[in-house]
């Protein structure tokens, strides 16, 4: 256990506040006027109907409020006595522990999930408030847009890691797969909307490494995720004719049910983790077939050794590398000893060594008898372990030839500046810190026009913060420039906030006209920029999505929108990341065209072959030191270590033979009937709702039993809870599903937290109603549950509150889920905005009901009365609400929630409704998914691409 004093203080600070209020009732509502000597005599006030039986003010003596202040301790230490438990306990953990197996698995790993997010999620904040600073744009509720689509794209790629690992699989496990080879395709075509790749034949052998190459969109990514299961079974396309993954039909084999006999590795893998720590990622696909804790472990450890990330195991997952990540996530892909590896991309994000490292890893995998086939753009690297190649030509895999072999990349010498010009931008020992560490020492550089300029070096050499440094003015030591600087961040896609290709284009004339103090901008001036910029690319320019273009495309119009008003130096953050030679000769003629234009360029690259290729001056950099002259080392190549032989091993008995025993008699969950689901989730809910009006129901209990109604709705409130979850466990089953709910339910957590206290400033309310509209109701009531959950173990607010503030969230979302399907536009934002006005109030009377004879105690005018008349019960109660929340933060909260839904409602919708998550998607005889909506995102295909 580790002690956090946060949740201890917070506690203390809730107590306190807690009992202030208890004295400020009973100073206001009937006087303290117990006993003497009178401190305050204030003249009692007695209020007309139907609040006659209420006295404001009164005598103000020592010990009446003396007595106040008792009355409150035993609550006020109840409250200290969950800060002190939740300082103590790691509330997290548990939902780790309850994810590992039992009834609530389901449930358990979306908290797990929401965990997880919230570090990406805030990583997405930062990027995406850096963009709107670089776009010169207020950081307002229209950043919501891209923050969310980054959170839909994470949750699709979660979804993608959990359904290959083995999340609701239901399939039996056999110990060797020694039933087939690793893989065999025939006549097989691949198809998702309309593209159709064709195979006629491709069966790699066992310990064998094919490399599959091609342009942007031309498909590798399809084949891939048609091999893997993802296309057929996720993605929403088909897969027809032969496809056999060590024996198994793939037709009818969803990826959860083969996760033991194929591995992937995905295209950004950083971004698919789905846990918080590396060791439990690596471990996630042995808990979800129920491994014993003792041989998972163990397997854990002889994978990291033999994949060389020993040293990462107790690390957070959001402090890795580009690399370490490529090297977790293939650990994570073979830890289940599959026969087959597919690795999509893996060097896309690397620096030399690293790519030495992982090139290393994938030649001992193939040793030890894994088929590896992996998808490449910078195929050439991959020559000295390659046994096969293949090429995606018309539509088609066909065999294909080995590359040349990349020259050994050689630093050029700096090209001498033009000292006769003016630098447009210098930097003289410029200096950048973040959280007190170094990120750039004594930086050095200077800029002139219509040239262009690279900074290299190694992952976490600081390239990107000084790019980010010399385009907001940020960092000690001396900068100086004559006009505008733009960066193109590394994240590019940050910088599209509107949901079509032509709004983007709009939108930059508009802040072109701004910038010009209202001089208009000839409509159409920023499709020609596109224009010019992309050369012989050939880039839709309509109503489709900006993200939805390729890579080379995104980054091309990205460059685009930055270039509107011709800045004097432009920055470009690692411009040929994931991109073919063909997007790459687009986007390095873009540059060019901007240093033409007179742009002085500045590239922070780790390919140094595109800088040369530009004819670029070079300035080496690492370890966050000053641009240089100092050459480029060519890394020394990656030995694996041997593969270790463990004791279980020696006696004849690998770990993954236990595994598989352990997992034969593993009992499969059972979904319970429709019917007693419906049953339980209506009864647990009315007993909730009761829970919540006790006040008002116990008037017609009998007095004994009505004296102990409190602390039977104390209990049953957190019992309900339990019932609903168990009874909807069954609902998040779907990876994807399960996946959409914890990141969505992080974003929710962390807007709930992040406006906590600021008087009744909900935005979570926004969110709970839209993907409540977008998902229904059972999504929605999941979803304000988990919002909840987490939350609280964020911050260390779990207490008797947090069910009553569960149900309360969770029929906000399940409410707006219940509205008429059929209103759409314009009139279903009104629909929505009226909703959130009445779910807020209905919000705050119902956590006033339950909470009010706990917060003002007895003795005054407001004060529940055992046995009194409902209506006298009742008008005391609406009295302490009007004048605690519903006057303020209740009416703070609806005004939040319509502004939200107004300005964000449509955009997020739009974007919540492209991801809207499949439920138990079953092939049709087609082979197509059948679903509501699109699951998770695929990469778009290129023109290039054929239809079969």
């Amino acid at each position: 256990m580790t002690f956090r004093p946060a949740p201890l203080r917070a506690a203390a600070v809730l107590a306190a506040v807690f009992i202030a209020a208890r004295v400020v009732y009973r100073v206001l509502f009937n006087g303290a006027g117990t006993g003497s000597p009178v401190l305050l005599n204030l003249p009692p006030l007695r209020l007309p109907a139907p609040y006659a039986h209420v006295v404001f003010l009164g005598p103000v003596t020592g010990p009446g409020l003396w007595q106040a202040f008792l009355s409150a301790l035993p609550i006020a230490l109840t409250i200290l006595a969950f800060g002190l438990l939740n300082a103590w306990v790691d509330v997290s953990r548990g939902f780790v522990k309850l994810a590992r197996g039992g009834p609530l698995q389901g449930v358990a790993r979306m908290l797990v999930v929401a965990w997880a997010a919230l570090p990406a999620l805030s990583d997405a904040v930062a990027s995406v408030r850096l963009a709107f600073r670089l776009r010169g744009e207020k950081f307002g509720p229209r950043a919501l847009v891209p923050i969310l689509e980054r959170t839909l794209e994470h949750a699709g790629r979660v979804a993608a890691a959990l359904e290959l690992r083995g999340f609701g699989s239901r399939a039996s496990r056999q110990g060797h797969h020694d039933d087939g080879a690793p893989l065999l395709v025939r006549d097989a075509q691949f198809r998702i909307a309309d593209t159709c790749i064709r195979v006629d034949s491709f069966a790699p052998s066992a310990g064998s490494v094919a490399v599959i190459t091609g342009p942007t969109g031309s498909g590798k990514s399809t084949i891939l995720r048609g091999i893997a299961g993802l296309l057929s079974h996720v993605d929403g396309g088909s897969v027809s004719g032969t496809v056999r993954i060590a024996g198994t039909d793939r037709a009818s084999a969803p990826p959860r049910d083969t996760a033991g006999l194929v591995g992937v590795v995905l295209q950004n893998p950083r971004a698919a983790f789905a846990t918080t720590r590396v060791r439990d990622d690596i471990a996630l696909a042995l808990e979800l077939r129920g491994v014993p804790s003792a041989a998972a472990r163990d397997r854990v450890r002889e994978v990291a050794h033999r994949i060389g990330v020993s040293g990462l195991l107790d690390r957070d997952v959001s402090t890795l590398s580009a690399g370490e990540a490529t090297l977790v996530a293939i650990a994570a892909a073979v830890v289940d000893n599959p026969q087959l590896l597919l690795v999509d991309e893996p060097l896309a994000d690397l620096d030399a060594t690293a790519r030495a490292h992982v090139i290393g890893v994938l030649r001992a995998l193939a040793n030890d008898g894994v088929c590896v086939i992996v998808a490449e753009h910078r195929a050439a690297a991959l020559a000295p372990i390659a046994d096969s190649w293949w090429a995606i030509e018309g539509g088609a895999l066909v065999p294909g030839t080995a590359p040349a072999p990349a020259a050994p990349a050689e630093s050029w010498p700096a090209a001498a500046p033009d000292h006769a010009r003016t630098p447009v931008l210098t930097a003289t020992h410029l200096e950048v810190r973040r959280k007190g560490g170094p990120l750039v020492r004594d930086a050095s550089l200077a800029l002139h026009h219509g040239e262009i300029v690279a900074v290299v070096g190694p992952n976490g050499a600081g390239k990107s913060s000084l790019l980010v440094a010399l385009a907001l003015g940020e960092g000690t030591g001396a900068t100086s420039d004559s006009g505008r600087v733009a960066l193109v961040p590394d994240a590019s896609d940050d910088l599209f906030t509107r949901d079509t290709v032509t709004g983007e284009l709009r939108s930059a004339e508009r802040r072109q006209a701004r910038r010009n103090k209202g001089t208009a901008v000839t409509a159409g001036t920023a499709a020609a920029r596109l224009s010019r910029l992309r050369g012989g690319s050939s880039i839709p320019v309509g109503n489709g999505h900006p993200r939805d273009l390729s890579a080379g495309e995104r980054r091309i119009l990205a460059i685009a929108l930055q270039t509107m008003d011709d800045p004097d130096v432009l920055l470009i953050d690692e411009p040929t990341r994931g991109l073919d030679p063909a997007a790459r000769t687009a986007v390095a003629t873009a540059l060019r065209t901007a240093a033409a234009e007179g742009a002085a360029v500045l590239i922070a690259t780790h390919d140094l072959d595109f800088a040369h290729s530009l004819g670029a001056r070079i300035l080496p950099m690492r370890d966050g030191v000053a641009p240089s002259l100092e050459p480029v080392a060519a890394p020394a190549p990656y030995l694996p270590s041997p593969r270790p032989a463990l004791a279980s091993a020696q006696a004849g008995v690998s770990t993954a033979e236990q595994a598989d025993v352990a997992c034969a008699t593993k009992p499969h969950r059972i979904r319970m009937p429709r019917g007693a689901e419906l049953a339980v989730l209506a009864v647990a809910n009315l007993a909730a709702l009761a829970a919540f009006c006790w006040p008002l129901l116990a008037a017609a209990l009998p007095q004994d039993a009505a004296a102990a109604t409190p602390y039977i709705a104390l209990a049953i409130a957190p019992v309900a809870a339990v019932a609903v979850v168990l009874s909807l466990d069954g609902s998040v089953r779907s990876a994807h599903t399960v996946a959409l709910l914890g990141v969505l339910a992080a974003v929710g957590s962390a807007v709930r937290v992040a406006s906590t206290g600021v008087g009744g400033v909900e935005a979570v309310f926004i969110l709970l109603i839209l993907a409540g509209r977008a998902f229904g109701a059972r999504f929605g009531l999941l979803l304000g549950a988990a919002t909840i959950a987490v939350s609280s173990a964020l911050w260390g607010g779990i207490g008797p509150w947090t069910p009553f503030q569960i149900f309360a969230c969770a029929w906000v979302g399940a409410g707006a889920g219940l509205l008429p399907k059929r209103v759409r536009g314009r009139a279903e934002l009104w629909m929505l905005a009226a909703y959130g006005v009445v779910a807020s109030y209905l919000f705050g009377l119902l956590l006033n009901l339950w909470f009010w004879p706990f917060a003002v105690g007895a003795g005054t005018g407001i004060s529940y009365v055992p046995g009194a008349p409902l209506a006298t019960n009742l008008s005391s109660f609406l009295l302490y609400s009007l004048l605690t929340s519903t006057a303020g933060w209740d009416t703070l909260r609806a005004v939040t929630t319509v502004i939200g839904v107004a300005v964000v409602g449509r955009a997020v919708l739009a974007s919540l409704r492209r991801v809207k998550p499949v439920s138990g998607a079953t092939p049709t005889t087609s082979g197509r998914s059948r679903h509501a909506g699109q699951g998770e995102s695929v990469p778009r295909e290129s023109a290039d691409a054929h239809r079969c």
